[in-house]
C-alpha cells in the first residue's frame, strides 16, 4: 500500500533530484548572463502561461472523469474526483514511479473501486497524451528531422500497447503469460479485471476521445512555450509556433520513456538541447536556452507539482468514503493496494 510517510519521502526525494537538475542548468550556462536574461524576461506573460497550463490540467480533468464513467467506477462527486486527480500530479515528482497509482488507491478510498479495475486509467492517460504529443510533434518533426529514431520507438511501442491492450488475442495472451507467472498464478481474475478496463479505455472511440483531449489540451502548454520563447525576445511567427510544439512535445515523451520523475534531467537537457539544435544560429545562446527551460519547467511540471501537494494538503474532506461506495468491493479490493 503506497503510506503517506513513504510517499512524502518520495516527493522529498523528488525535489531534492530536481533542485540538483536546476542547478547542473544554471552551472551549464554563464551565470550572469542567465541572471540578465531572466531580468529581461517579459514576466507580465506568466499568468497567462500558468494559465494555458491550468487549461491542459482541465482537459486532462474532463479525461480522467469521462474515464471513471467508462470503466463503471461508481457514483463519485465531480469535486472529489477533481481533488483525486489534482492530487495525482504529484506523482510526475516521485522516483520510481510510486505515485502512478496514488489517484487508483485514493479512489478506492472514496468510492471503492478496486485499483485493478481503475489502474488502467493511469496508463490510457499517459498513453493517449504520447499519442497526442507525437501528433503534435510531427510538423516539427518533418522540418527538423532532429530525433526521428527515438520519436518511431516511442510511437512503435505505443501502437503495439493498443493492439494488445484492446484486442482479444491481446487478452488471450495477457492471460496466458500471467497463468505461466507464479507471482500472477492465483490472481488472474485480477490481470483479467486489469485487461478488461484497458480494453474499455482504448476501444477506437475511447482511443479517438482520449488522443482529441489529449492534442486540445497539450496545444494549450505548447503555446504557453511559444510565449516564453516569445517572452525571451524570439520573434512571434507561426514557424516559432511549430518549433515550440516540436521542442515541448519531444522532451516530455523522452523524459517519460526515461522512467525518471517528471523527466527530470533528461526532459530539461532535451529542451535545451533542442532549442540551439533548431534555432538559426546566433538567434538564442547557451543562457537564453538554459532560462527558457527553467521558466517552461517551472510554469508547467513545478507548478502541478506544488498544485498536487496542496491538493493533497487541503482536500481531505473530498478524500473520505462517500456514501453509496460499496462496501464489499471496498473490502475486495483493498488486497490490490
Amino acid at each position: 500500500m503506497i503510506q503517506i510517510g513513504d510517499l512524502r519521502n518520495k516527493l522529498f526525494a523528488g525535489f531534492g533530484i530536481g533542485v540538483a537538475v536546476v542547478l547542473a542548468l544554471v552551472m551549464f550556462s554563464d551565470l550572469q548572463e542567465l541572471a540578465r536574461t531572466l531580468t529581461s524576461f517579459e514576466w507580465s506573460l506568466i499568468p497567462l502561461i500558468l494559465g494555458l497550463t491550468l487549461f491542459n490540467y482541465g482537459l486532462r480533468f474532463v479525461k480522467w472523469h469521462l474515464y471513471l464513467g467508462r470503466i463503471g467506477a461508481g457514483v463519485i462527486s465531480l469535486s472529489s474526483s477533481l481533488a483525486i486527480f489534482l492530487s495525482g500530479l504529484t506523482m510526475a515528482m516521485t522516483p520510481g514511479k510510486v505515485g502512478e497509482l496514488l489517484k487508483s488507491v485514493l479512489l478506492r478510498r472514496v468510492v471503492g473501486t478496486p485499483v485493478s479495475a481503475s489502474a488502467p486509467i493511469v496508463m490510457a492517460e499517459r498513453l493517449t497524451d504520447g499519442i497526442a504529443l507525437l501528433i503534435l510533434s510531427a510538423g516539427g518533426l518533418a522540418l527538423y528531422r532532429i530525433g526521428v529514431p527515438v520519436l518511431a520507438l516511442i510511437g512503435l511501442l505505443a501502437v503495439l500497447l493498443v493492439i494488445v491492450s484492446a484486442t482479444e488475442a491481446g487478452r488471450r495472451l495477457v492471460l496466458s503469460v500471467a497463468e505461466r507467472t507464479p507471482l500472477l498464478r492465483t490472481r488472474t481474475q485480477h490481470v483479467a479485471a486489469l485487461y478488461d478496463s484497458s480494453r474499455s479505455l482504448l476501444s477506437p472511440a475511447p482511443l479517438a476521445m482520449g488522443v482529441g483531449l489529449g492534442i486540445v489540451s497539450w496545444a494549450g502548454e505548447c503555446v504557453a512555450f511559444f510565449l516564453v520563447l516569445v517572452g525571451l525576445g524570439q520573434e512571434p511567427t507561426w514557424r516559432l509556433l511549430l518549433l515550440a510544439a516540436f521542442v515541448l512535445g519531444a522532451s516530455t515523451l523522452i523524459g517519460s520513456a526515461s522512467l525518471l520523475p517528471g523527466g527530470l534531467g533528461v526532459a530539461d537537457a532535451t529542451v535545451a538541447g533542442l532549442l540551439l539544435l533548431t534555432l538559426p544560429a546566433g538567434a538564442m545562446d547557451r543562457s537564453e536556452a538554459v532560462a527558457a527551460t527553467l521558466i517552461i519547467r517551472f510554469c508547467t511540471l513545478w507548478f502541478g507539482a506544488i498544485l498536487g501537494v496542496f491538493t493533497l494538503l487541503l482536500a481531505r474532506r473530498y478524500l473520505e468514503p462517500q456514501v453509496g461506495a460499496a462496501a464489499p468491493e471496498l473490502a475486495r479490493s483493498r488486497e490490490l493496494a
